[in-house]
């Protein structure tokens, strides 16, 4: 029997739809001000108190900053209506937009690495760091996990792995805060060698943290599946729909945080088209209420 597309996919409610969409914006916004206020906070304090370290951290909150405007902007993009040119949608915008921010972290951390080295291979000239310099580290820190909790809880209810990759950008930020502030207690306490230290590691935790978001973003650009745990939960939702005697050749891509589903259905042979056509439209009802799918495209082979 020859290949059989299911209709379309039902969309949310518009009113549900923007409903996320306020509170991924909001939830952004928030980190707006925070970064923008901390970078330049960071900035100021580090150049005045003649802290690598802190000035590191400062371009950790700058690329955080910058970040939040990929969001604001990929995020209206991905939710815009499927047209001719994409017929699947734009969900894929969020995934550009993740692979963008990936590279960001990655040049800006190696950046940051490269300056602290050159650091580190002249001691002599690294100098004492003054006290305030803790202060606003200690402040960068609170602030900083405050927010990972509040934009990870919001990144969570709406399933979008762009604003969990943004949340988890502030948790790395907080973790730079801390190995910042154990930097410059080192350098207060007569090891100044310790700040450029933290500086490094700083830098080498959002250089991962870049490849670690980009890799992934580019591997869902090329059609990277589900996970083996959500085939066979989508597997489970087609085999239990009744009149479907077995499902084999289960195939899914990424398409932003959603999925695109091809499968083989198995259905009595001796069924009538339309009978046959009724067990993939609930097939297809199933799996969409059930999982997080975009499409659902079947083929259906006679027993």
């Amino acid at each position: 029997m020859p290949s059989h597309p299911d209709h379309a996919p039902t969309p949310p409610s518009h009113a549900d739809a923007a409903v996320r969409a306020a509170a991924g914006t909001r939830s952004t916004w928030v980190s707006v001000a925070v970064n923008l206020g901390l970078a330049s906070l960071q900035f100021a304090i580090g150049i005045f108190s003649a802290s690598q370290g802190l000035i590191a951290d400062g371009l950790h909150s700058l690329t955080d900053l910058l970040s939040d405007i990929i969001v604001l902007v990929a995020g209206p993009q991905s939710r815009k209506e499927a047209d001719a040119e994409h017929p699947y949608g734009h969900q894929r915008f969020e995934t550009a937009a993740t692979l963008a921010l990936g590279v960001l972290m990655l040049v800006v951390g190696i950046g940051m690495v490269a300056s602290a080295v050159v650091r580190l291979e002249a001691p002599e000239a690294v100098p004492p760091v003054h006290a305030v310099a803790l202060g606003v580290a200690v402040l960068a820190l609170v602030a900083k996990e405050g927010l990972f909790r509040y934009m990870l809880a919001i990144a969570e209810r709406l399933r979008s792995t762009l604003l969990v990759a943004n949340a988890w950008h502030a948790r790395s930020d907080a973790a730079s805060s801390l190995v910042v502030g154990i930097g410059i207690v080192g350098n207060l306490c007569g090891y100044p060698l310790l700040d450029p230290i933290a500086a490094l590691i700083v830098g080498g935790m959002v250089a991962h943290m870049g490849w670690k978001f980009g890799w992934g973003a580019l591997q869902d650009l090329m059609d990277r599946g589900a996970d083996a745990e959500a085939l066979a939960a989508i597997t489970a939702t087609l085999a239990a729909t009744p009149g479907v005697r077995g499902v084999h050749d289960l195939r899914t891509r990424r398409m932003g945080d959603l999925l695109a589903v091809d499968a083989h259905l198995e259905v009595d042979g001796a069924l009538t088209v339309a009978a046959a056509h009724e067990i993939t439209v609930e097939a297809r009802r199933r799996v969409m209420a059930e999982h997080k799918v975009l499409s659902v495209m079947t083929h259906l082979d006679p027993v």
